[in-house]
């Protein structure tokens, strides 16, 4: 379950970047609205996939609340879910 959260966690990220650094201009800047929709719903389920990811991943190794909010607040930052997979997710395979 842990790698599927590391994958997602990468996803989502990647997904976040494009939504602010290429649909969001090609919605304001160029009217286009088709592209912005499109990463917007990937992001989304990426997103909620995430949360529902970290709630398991935290419940089955007991990381607790604190574990969890980090996770959390991670995704709502761009570049969080990197840097949350990099400090907190890699190399926890074997714990």
């Amino acid at each position: 379950m842990l790698k599927s959260f590391r994958i997602t966690a990468i996803l989502e990220g990647i997904s976040y970047l494009l939504l602010f650094f290429v649909g969001m201009p090609l919605k304001y800047l160029l009217d286009h609205t088709q592209t912005n929709m499109a990463v917007g719903y990937a992001h989304g389920l990426l997103f909620i996939l995430y949360v529902i990811l970290a709630v398991a991943v935290c419940y089955d190794r007991a990381w607790g609340l604190k574990r969890f909010t980090i996770l959390f607040v991670a995704a709502l930052l761009p570049f969080g879910t990197f840097y949350a997979e990099k400090k907190y997710l890699r190399g926890q395979e074997e714990h």
